[in-house]
């Protein structure tokens, strides 16, 4: 390993009995440093066994070209220790920067994301005083594949992915996270009235799943509804699985509605890799003052010690820590007059955490994880048989700037091959030819579908057919999707107004 990269900081003598467990740690940038230092501190006063090795990711390392934002000495060390304790980087302005939260969590598999929402009444100020969610967040697929592309003057392209095999292992988890936890409601959000194949999957196996857990309640909600009942009164959830963006959002409303942001802590949890970090990002305007609330990462520490099976240190941190917040000792962002009794800095907060080390709190629930294991639940996917599938009919999408879909319509109208014709023409998704409307406005995006009405089977040959008679016709072909049936059943969506 590269030492300007990875470097030792502890060694491998005993600690309190145990053996070190390795971890990597990586201090981040902005408020990163400050707030990685004072959990640290915390964590190893509490008698935590570590023995940790450094990694330089984010600002620095992109900066310097690397547009992956961490090196491949920092990949061994992760690849080696398989659990690391992150803190927020900043990614610079601008293209060509990925972005390393998301690439860590898929190079890893860390499919499940675990964002714990509780609110701290009264000692918290927040409009609710009972809440206890934990939101189960898809953390590989969806519109975070990342997936997108140009492809007109006028139109650009996000792809969304949901597989099923990826829904199974995060929908397992979230039931499996109940039973470990003694939760007693597993909520579904999804949007399956609009996006009836991908967030429909995501439902279906929901509902497919839950038949193996009928200890547990169970619900589905659509997300938009479901957002607005988590943030008026989220006293009415438990435990809540979603896809990928709209548990990246809601677990963001959940933590605020807490009282803070900064109070989160984060779990992403894989086949055998983990990473635990704060939600918020690294507030630069913040960094160097000290005045930054290490909480989330510290709360991400604690998910970690629980995870490398130190769940006492765990729970002497954590009720230290919940002890710590009911004295009212209090950084400026969760500070309130006739709340709070003392407002410090980053590290005076974690000098008071150790300080409450072995007291427990005296009106907020006091934690427990004693007997707690690894949330890695060692998910099994479910063996499924092959589907037929067949051809029958496909999507041509083309680039054309006039704006009149029935001039565009009566130009490829008479294309066939083999069972395909023409069926429809959609604009941003609504069939505008035949029999379109004209206040419709279309963009120079134009999705041509071919196939016969009887979904009767078709050939490669065929599409090809249908390719060679637009280009014929001089017409930008942009892409093709083709069109499948499984076992019988259309799979693919129609269009808005057919």
């Amino acid at each position: 390993m590269q030492t300007s990269q990875v470097s030792a900081s502890s060694g491998s003598n005993a600690v309190n009995g145990r053996t070190p467990v390795p971890i990597t740690v990586a201090h981040g940038d902005g408020i990163g440093p400050e707030i990685m230092e004072a959990s640290l501190r915390v964590i190893q006063a509490a008698g935590a066994a570590l023995e940790i090795e450094t990694i330089e990711i984010g600002e620095k390392v992109y900066l310097a070209g690397n547009s992956a934002g961490i090196a491949h000495s920092a990949w061994d060390s992760l690849r080696k220790t398989k659990v690391f304790l992150k803190a927020p980087i900043t990614t610079p302005q601008g293209g060509g920067f990925k972005s390393l939260n998301v690439t860590t969590r898929k190079v890893l598999g860390l499919y499940a994301n675990i964002r714990p929402c509780i609110s701290y009444h009264p000692y918290v100020s927040t409009k609710h005083p009972i809440m206890d969610v934990v939101i189960v967040r898809e953390n590989e697929e969806d519109l975070y594949a990342g997936i997108e592309h140009q492809q007109t003057d006028e139109v650009v392209q996000c792809l969304k992915i949901i597989s099923r095999p990826g829904t199974e292992k995060i929908i397992r988890y979230a039931f499996e996270y109940a039973k470990a936890y003694n939760r007693k409601k597993v909520t579904c959000f999804t949007k399956d009235n609009i996006m009836k194949l991908t967030d429909g999957l995501f439902h279906k196996m929901f509902d497919e799943i839950g038949l193996e857990y009928p200890e547990i309640e169970q619900e589905h909600w659509i997300v938009d509804i479901g957002a607005a009942k988590l943030a008026d009164t989220p006293e009415i959830f438990d435990v809540i699985v979603m896809p990928n963006l709209y548990g990246d959002i809601l677990s963001d409303v959940a933590a605020q509605i807490t009282g803070s942001v900064g109070l989160a802590g984060s779990a992403n949890i894989g086949d055998g890799f983990a990473m635990f970090e704060a939600i918020h990002g690294s507030a630069p305007r913040r960094a160097g003052q000290n005045l930054a609330n290490p909480s989330g990462l510290l709360l991400g520490a604690i998910q970690m010690l629980v995870h490398i099976g130190q769940g006492d240190i765990a729970t002497k941190v954590h009720n230290a820590w919940l002890r710590t917040l009911e004295d009212g000792v209090h950084t400026y962002d969760i500070f309130k007059e006739g709340t709070s009794v003392e407002k410090v800095g980053t590290k005076e907060f974690a000098d008071a955490i150790i300080a409450r080390l072995g007291l427990v709190p005296a009106k907020l629930p006091a934690a427990d994880y004693s007997n707690a294991k690894s949330e890695n639940f060692n998910i099994k996917l479910k063996a499924r048989p092959d589907q037929l599938k067949e051809l029958v009919g496909v999507d041509v999408f083309l680039h054309v700037k006039n704006r009149d879909a029935n001039v565009l319509g009566e130009k490829i109208k008479n294309i066939k091959a083999g069972n395909m014709e023409l069926n429809m023409i959609t604009n941003r998704g609504v069939k505008v030819y035949p029999n379109g409307f004209p206040e419709t406005f279309c963009t120079d995006h134009w999705r041509c579908r071919f196939k016969s009405e009887e979904l009767r089977t078709s050939t490669f040959k065929d599409v090809m057919s249908v390719l060679d008679q637009v280009y014929a016709l001089d017409l930008d072909i942009i892409k093709t999707e083709n069109l499948y049936t499984f076992d019988g059943h259309s799979a693919f969506s129609a269009g808005q107004g057919q």
